[in-house]
């Protein structure tokens, strides 16, 4: 199977030879920009001193810098995020913390489109969906969003926007890269990951298209630390396509189809070797439109879609179907009053519906939502959101925030004192209400009150500088209790508080070289929480000595922290630990060819990153992105 894999891969290689054109004037530059423009906190396009909101913003860029890797890999960097499996053997543990919350308090949104998977218990979405190589940008929303997007924004939104059509007529971007894929302990240098990503678009006239496929394929890693640390195979693919026409200036209308799978092998739950295999298949369609009107001032906007998961787990205990939909839609009217009122009024539909053993079950939830964002020309900006949840188990619970903000200019920069205060409103999951593995109907939706304040220092083009604190206090959260007669999800009868310190800086001493780093303290009280860390710290050191070779060097500590060994019930501390990574590329032809080299844990640290599961030690990757 590898040799079949490194032939492919050989092939791609040597045929990317014939498409080399004529060089031109590069255009790489490590520069970030600090005047940046956000959408994901507002819906409009604000320049970022006007957001009162901590927004994350991932470019083309710099997922252009970091191949091969997962979306999820990439996100872990950032402050306040903590992704754990990030450093597993790819397929296994993937939980989404951030802020010290859970999954279900984190929303994804692709195009427009909240995703989700009702099969799930905490209706997640598996960002191991998801390739660097189909994403456009990425807007990470910390803190409670509820406002605008609705159930499950409680701790963050990411916001994705999947590769837009090109300019000209037609654009070729081909990525491909193979790589070791081994141990700390195991350092055998044999090739186990492969990568290709292929996209194209263009516009023709008003119509415009944009396809994209991807694949990854894993092995050489067992999924649980046994004796036998057998290979564990998983294996990806990932098809986008999305087509637009413009009808004129005023209307145009888009339409899109995603269509992913994967097929992962694990191991027996006491972490013994067996013959498992899990099989997931998504298949998702949508239409998007946008109406302008008032000169521009005006636009109403429809975003929905229609998504099935289908998922077919074989273990030794038998064989396990899972099947489930969901609809999506929403609809706002976005308005600018004299310049400076922002304004959003819309309604969202959703419905989830899965079938649990031989069971249907379904719910609906209808949410109208009024936003308003006042940009003055003194400094201040407010923004302010309402919703009514209006769910068809639970029937109409409201959610608000007010989020202000200051900005006080200099003559090189800015400094922005921000504020938030903002309640969240998070409906049990179709599963932990009527799943076939502990399903409660009795379940009380969990409530959410965030608190947060803090500041940021920009020096144009040279430095910014930001701290955040944050609180956040949850009422009925949901866990699962698990005993002897009956295991099931319930409502948890302590109120939690969470509150944490993220702290974000970017500096650009020389026109060369660029430093990034951040670092979050997160407390979680009330409850024994696992695998998200009191202390983590990243940095990204960036160099480019000359136009066409961009060099990084990172560093990420993850501090000390509690898992469960589920073999005994026993909480464990796991130890910190420290990675550094290397990052190499050279615009081999300006504009058309790149070659790239990555080394990963480059000390080869061992360590443990999730409690029984294998950890990858130091492995390295090359390989080249072409353009034509």
């Amino acid at each position: 199977m590898r040799k079949k894999y490194v032939a492919v891969w050989l092939a791609l290689v040597v045929s990317k030879s014939f498409f080399a054109q004529k060089v031109q004037k590069d255009t790489l530059t490590v520069l970030q920009p600090l005047q940046e423009v956000v959408v994901s906190d507002s819906k409009f396009e604000l320049k970022r001193e006007n957001s009162g909101k901590t927004v994350i913003k991932i470019t083309a860029q710099e997922l252009e810098r970091n191949p091969g890797k997962t979306l999820a890999e990439i996100i872990n960097t950032k402050s306040g995020i903590q992704i754990a499996g990030n450093y597993n053997r790819e397929g296994d543990v993937l939980g989404v913390f951030i802020r010290g919350g859970n999954k279900s308090q984190t929303l994804v949104i692709i195009d427009g489109v909240r995703v989700s998977d009702p099969s799930l218990p905490d209706a997640e979405y598996d960002l191991r969906l998801l390739s660097p190589a189909m994403i456009e940008s990425v807007e990470i929303v910390k803190g409670a969003a509820s406002t605008l997007y609705g159930t499950n924004a409680a701790t963050a939104v990411i916001n994705i926007t999947t590769k837009k059509s090109a300019k000209k007529k037609i654009v070729t971007k081909v990525e491909t890269g193979i790589g070791t894929y081994q141990t700390a302990k195991d350092q055998n240098y044999n090739a186990g990951s492969f990568h290709n990503a292929v996209f194209a678009g263009g516009t023709l006239n008003r119509f415009t298209y944009a396809a994209t496929f991807t694949n990854r394929f894993k092995s050489g890693l067992s999924a649980a630390v046994t004796p036998e640390n057998e290979e564990d195979i998983f294996s990806y693919a990932n098809t986008n396509i999305k087509l637009g026409y413009q009808f004129s200036k005023a209307f145009d209308i888009g339409i899109y189809g995603n269509h992913t799978r994967f097929k992962n092998d694990f191991d027996h739950f006491d972490f013994t070797e067996a013959p498992n295999r899990s099989e997931n298949d998504q298949k998702r369609v949508g239409l998007s439109s946008v109406l302008r009107y008032g000169k521009g001032k005006g636009a109403i906007h429809l975003n929905t879609a229609y998504s099935v998961y289908n998922t077919n787990t074989k273990d030794i205990s038998g064989d396990f179907l899972s099947d489930s939909k969901n609809v999506v839609i929403d609809v706002y009217n976005k308005y600018v009053f004299a310049t400076q009122w922002h304004t959003v009024l819309g309604v969202n539909y959703i419905r989830d519906e899965g079938r649990f053993f031989t069971v249907d079950s379904d719910f609906t939830i209808v949410d109208p939502y009024a936003n308003v964002v006042y940009v003055s020309d003194f400094g201040l900006t407010l923004n302010l959101g309402g919703r009514l949840n209006t769910h068809s188990e639970y029937g109409s619970h409201g959610v608000y925030s007010f989020n202000p903000s200051y900005v006080f200019s200099r003559a090189n920069g800015y400094i922005k004192l921000l504020g938030s205060y903002a309640t969240s409103y998070i409906t049990p999951t179709l599963s932990q209400l009527f799943g076939s593995f502990g399903g409660n109907p009795n379940l009380e939706p969990e409530e959410n009150r965030t608190l947060e304040g803090g500041l940021e220092y920009t020096i144009t083009k040279k430095a910014r500088v930001s701290a955040v604190y944050f609180n956040r206090n949850e009422k009925n959260a949901i866990g699962f209790d698990s005993n002897d007669f009956k295991s099931s999800f319930v409502n948890l009868a302590d109120k939690i508080s969470v509150n944490g310190v993220e702290m974000e800086a970017f500096w650009q001493p020389v026109e060369k070289l660029t430093l990034e780093a951040n670092y979050t303290f997160t407390e979680r009280k009330e409850d024994n929480v696992i695998r998200i860390p009191k202390h983590k710290a990243n940095a990204v050191l960036g160099y480019q000595p000359e136009p066409r070779t961009y060099l990084s060097l990172s560093y990420a500590y993850t501090g000390k922290r509690l898992d469960t060994d589920f073999n005994t019930g026993e909480n464990l501390v796991l130890d910190a630990f420290s990675l550094i990574h290397l990052y190499a590329s050279h615009q081999v032809i300006a504009d058309t060819l790149r070659i790239f080299v990555n080394a990963e844990n480059l000390l080869n640290e061992d360590y443990v990153d999730v409690l029984n599961f294998t950890t990858r030690g130091r492995n390295f990757r090359v390989g080249l992105q072409l353009n034509f």
